[in-house]
């Protein structure tokens, strides 16, 4: 079982290997299309993400959430990519994160359609016995491991040498981070895009189930994308309109 492991997880113990990446041309180029592709890949990620650090109060928590998030997808990144094509097997992983996704779409819209003083009140209790804070870590963490499994199979099939592989997941997922916590400062400044995040996340669930061996019917990330961003200029017009109508009756 050690000597499996040691051969699966030699490649990044490498000095040689390191060595003729990082001063390699063609390799960097490799390691910049997999940034690409792993930012095009995740962008539903992104987009769960700023709807899950949304439901915390306070600004620094949604930043620390963030962080540790970030430094657990690092380590999963680091076991996934070993493992790498044993991930294909890992189907129920896509099911399960599917599921919890609908449950925090379903969840928000029946929070919403509650009276003001009980969404409040909801709102600050605690999931799974833990604090908010926690609940919303572990969250993140789960949507990760779903999330990666396509993300390092894809990236696998660039380039086989873990490597490469790494260095473009690893700022791959900085940069998603990066777009995470720009979603969440639009929607305190528009709050339709927090319902549009839990439409899309709904969306998103659907995506994830279609995409299991069984159904095995794939949307491109590129057409997702799309998707996503007609999503957020319809959202950002409705804003708009309601503004300019409210104005135009205190007038």
């Amino acid at each position: 079982m050690l000597h499996f492991i040691s051969q699966l997880y030699q490649p990044f113990f490498d000095l040689e290997n390191w060595k003729m990446v990082l001063t390699s041309g063609s390799d960097w180029m490799l390691i910049f299309s997999l940034i690409i592709l792993e930012c095009l890949l995740s962008v539903d990620n992104a987009v769960v993400l700023a709807a899950q650090t949304q439901t915390l109060e306070h600004e620094e928590d949604q930043k620390k959430a963030l962080v540790y998030g970030l430094w657990g997808a690092y380590l999963f990144r680091f076991i996934a990519i070993g493992l790498g094509t044993f991930l294909i097997h890992l189907w129920e992983i896509k099911v399960l994160g599917a599921l919890y996704l609908i449950y925090l779409g379903v969840h928000y819209f029946y929070q919403k359609n509650q009276p003001a003083s009980h969404t409040a009140i909801t709102k600050k209790k605690s999931k799974w016995g833990i604090s908010p804070f926690w609940s919303v870590v572990i969250s993140i963490e789960l949507m990760d491991i779903a999330f990666s499994v396509d993300s390092v199979l894809a990236s696998l099939a660039i380039s086989s040498n873990p490597v490469i592989v790494l260095l473009g997941g690893l700022i791959g997922i900085l940069c998603m981070r990066g777009i995470a916590q720009m979603i969440t400062k639009l929607m305190k400044k528009i709050p339709e895009l927090e319902t549009m995040a839990y439409c899309l996340i709904i969306g998103i669930a659907v995506k994830l189930f279609l995409s299991i061996p069984m159904i095995d019917i794939e949307i491109p990330a590129t057409l997702f994308s799309i998707i996503v961003a007609g999503a957020i200029v319809i959202t950002l017009l409705t804003h708009y309109l309601k503004k300019r109508n409210r104005e135009s009756v205190k007038e």
